[in-house]
């Protein structure tokens, strides 16, 4: 018995009892899921099973089968079951996909067999309610796209600014926190300043605000950084008189700390004497020698203050040149973002030129020059769906011309209908379209044009003609892209379409269009 080849990995348990709109046959039966069969095998004890369903049982092994001890048939080998010893059931598998289907979903009318229900229908119905892999809701499959995209609560996002992964809940905390987030000082108005740059960015803004230094002896004036130099300039006497008093409190404080022997003022003479009468010789020698200390050390501040001073000078000539070198810096900074965005322009528009020549390739491919065009639709049911849920109700086909220089055409279809035909018919239009030879053409267009549905068993074409009405504006000269279209809204019935139609062949249908050249 030959070996059949249990490595599906897209295998699946059986189909649903319910999908049938029949009474079932245990024949076609599962052992194991108790399902109608998908991929049917056959163990050599006779009994059937799904290949996926075998395939787990005899996953760690060969078992015995169960369905035989229920019929108390149990014998050994032919009862046990084993990967080398089982065959697909070809048989079995026409017959189930024979079998007619629907689909379970509510609000859901397809009918057909079980074979299209696998291979059209099962895992593609717009009415199947899957579920979101985030937050584990249910949604209609149709939806499942946007709810992931915009709806989800636990989808993951990605930071625009730090390209950090979070959650959508968490979008605002992380914005809060997020350092790359862009900020507008309030100041100088300049936006998306990064969060992490900003405090230097507040230190820096020339319109920034902040207090004079000299505010801690009195001076109530906020300034710009930018005119901080200029205020210090103005109100240099302001800031020595708020000093001056600082100044003399300090000469006091150091006069009432002077020793007993030092030197006082006398308040009665204006003349200076000793603070007590009787002090002896020593006692004025060590007053004299605090004094020549105390001058020295006066001395030595005021150097100190001297060196300080050119140091601070010093320091502001560098800080004119580090400014004058920022200012140059902004500026290169400033050219350069303006050809970063140039280049973009211009990539932008390198964009568009590559689309429009990627269209004019697309056209070349189908391009016809004789006046006889072959249209081929394939995947025409999603197609058809789009159309009859108003997604896409409508579709063009390829350019093509009546010569090299000639009429420039292309046809129009509606799969379910449009007009008079809406929801029983397909209708097919021809379009005259605007070309780079117009000027060059005998307008009105008034060439017989001929429209068939090609059967495809080359028996029974379905074929529409018509001559131009030359008052139409749908045959003037096209003053836009192309001009109304004009054509055949009964042009074939949609029944002739269901079944096994000779006109639809592996979910593919062809349209030609001849235009007759006669007279050109």
């Amino acid at each position: 018995m030959a070996r059949i080849s249990l490595d599906c990995p897209n295998s699946f348990p059986g189909i649903p009892l319910s999908v049938l709109t029949v009474p079932m046959e245990n024949k076609y039966k599962c052992q194991q899921c108790h399902l109608v069969l998908r991929k049917p095998v056959q163990a050599q004890c006779g009994h059937r099973f799904c290949v996926h369903c075998f395939k787990q049982l005899t996953s760690s092994g060969p078992k015995p089968c169960e369905a035989c001890r229920q019929e108390e048939i149990y014998e050994e080998p032919i009862s046990i079951l084993n990967s080398n010893e089982v065959f697909p059931d070809n048989a079995a598998g026409r017959e189930i996909a024979s079998l007619p289907a629907r689909c379970l979903n509510e609000g859901c009318s397809w009918t057909g067999s079980i074979k299209e229900y696998e291979a059209q229908h099962e895992g593609r119905c717009e009415f199947e309610r899957v579920k979101c892999d985030a937050c584990q809701n249910s949604i209609l499959r149709t939806e499942l796209y946007r709810h992931i995209e915009r709806e989800c609560e636990a989808r993951t996002l990605n930071c625009k600014y730090c390209k950090m992964t979070f959650n959508f809940k968490d979008i605002k905390a992380h914005d809060a926190i997020c350092l790359k987030f862009p900020l507008q000082c309030k100041d100088c108005g300049k936006k998306k300043i990064p969060r992490e740059k900003f405090n230097d960015h507040s230190k820096s803004c020339a319109k920034s605000k902040s207090a004079c230094p000299f505010s801690e002896v009195g001076c109530k004036s906020v300034i710009e950084n930018g005119k901080l130099a200029d205020h210090e300039q103005i109100s240099t006497m302001e800031h020595l008189r708020l000093l001056l008093p600082m100044v003399l409190s300090m000469v006091r404080t150091r006069a009432d700390a002077s020793g007993p022997g030092e030197w006082q003022e006398d308040s009665g003479l204006g003349l200076y004497r000793a603070p007590e009468e009787g002090v002896n010789t020593g006692t004025g020698a060590a007053a004299s020698g605090q004094s020549v200390d105390l001058e020295k050390k006066v001395n030595a501040l005021e150097n100190i203050v001297c060196v300080l001073n050119r140091e601070v000078e010093r320091s502001s000539i560098t800080l004119e040149a580090f400014s004058h070198q920022h200012r140059l810096d902004q500026e290169k900074i400033e050219n350069l973002s303006n050809k970063v965005h140039q280049l973009e322009r211009t990539v932008t528009m390198k964009d568009l030129q590559l689309s429009e020549t990627e269209q004019l390739l697309r056209e070349l491919q189908f391009c016809t020059y004789d006046g006889i065009f072959v249209w081929k639709i394939s995947d025409f049911t999603r197609r058809r769906q789009d159309a009859v849920a108003g997604r896409s109700p409508a579709m063009f086909s390829p350019a093509f011309y009546s010569s090299k220089y000639g009429y420039k055409m292309c046809l129009r279809l509606y799969l379910n209908g449009d007009g008079t035909g809406r929801g029983t018919h397909l209708s097919l239009f021809f379009v005259v379209m605007r070309g780079k030879c117009d000027a060059l053409l005998k307008w009105p267009f008034s060439q017989k044009v001929t429209l068939m549905l090609l059967d495809q068993n080359n028996r029974e074409h379905i074929i529409d003609a018509f001559r131009p009405d030359v008052t139409s504006t749908s045959f003037q000269q096209p003053i836009s892209e192309m001009n109304i279209a004009s054509g055949c809204p009964l042009f074939c019935p949609l029944a002739k379409l269901a079944g096994k139609s000779p006109y639809l062949r592996d979910d593919t249908i062809f349209i030609k269009a001849i235009v007759d050249l006669t007279g050109l």
